[in-house]
């Protein structure tokens, strides 16, 4: 055996545990943090639309509506940004030659 294969394979034995697959804790956490967005946006929008309702009623003042309408609009905005991204990403992977 040459003594630069003796190297090469302590290096790669060496280096082999920084390139292991990651535990799969970290997707589900992916997962469960995107899940979680989803949930706030929905809940966002779910209070939004409680405060209309109560404004309409007359059993909440006007400026509880606009800030109701504003956190809606914030996170309306926030998900369309997020979804131009990911749309961004998925036509540069189009464009990527195989």
């Amino acid at each position: 055996m040459d003594i630069r294969s003796a190297f090469a394979a302590q290096g790669y034995a060496a280096t082999r545990p920084a390139t292991a697959a990651q535990p799969k804790t970290n997707e589900q956490a992916g997962q469960n943090l995107l899940g979680k967005a989803a949930a706030s946006f929905a809940e966002t929008l779910a209070q939004g639309e409680e405060v209309a309702q109560a404004t309409m009623a007359g059993k909440a003042d006007s400026q509880a509506l606009v800030q109701a309408l504003a956190q809606s609009e914030m996170a309306i905005e926030a998900a369309v940004t997020v979804r131009d991204k990911v749309v961004e990403a998925y036509q540069e992977i189009l464009r990527m030659p195989v």
